[in-house]
């Protein structure tokens, strides 16, 4: 081997080093995009990518800014908008994103958005009604 072979597997070695943390965060947050209805969990990620839940957590954490736990809430609130756009109901839209309780749900959609589901829609609703008539 060559003293530019060594160089280059030396600064592959560097470059790619992580490329499996990078991979895996990658596949949990695509599995969390396609699944966010769905009851998950850190045990239940973990298991997906064959990671310990705390070592998933730090790298989740570090590569995103969010925890897994967050950025779900974050997709379902995300999810739960459009379909209140739509014309959903807050009790269907509720449920379709993945929440359990409605109590729960208005108060983190509210802590989220700064409006409760119920408002936001009607702003939603007014607006497009304003744009139709002009």
């Amino acid at each position: 081997m060559t003293l530019y072979e060594k160089e280059i597997n030396r600064i592959n070695g560097l470059i790619y080093s992580n490329q499996e943390q990078i991979e895996t965060v990658i596949g949990v947050r695509s599995y969390i995009d396609h699944n966010f209805d769905k009851d998950l969990n850190l045990d239940l990620l973990s298991r997906f990518r064959f990671v310990s839940k705390y070592h998933l957590l730090r790298l989740f954490k570090k590569y995103y800014g969010l925890t897994p736990r967050q950025y779900l809430i974050d997709k379902r609130v995300e999810k739960s908008k459009e379909h209140l756009k739509n014309g959903l109901s807050v009790t269907e839209t509720c449920f379709s994103v993945g929440f359990e309780s409605l109590g729960s749900f208005s108060t983190l959609f509210k802590t989220k958005t700064g409006k409760s589901p119920t408002q936001f829609q009607k702003e939603q609703l007014s607006r497009s009604k304003l744009g139709s008539e002009l």
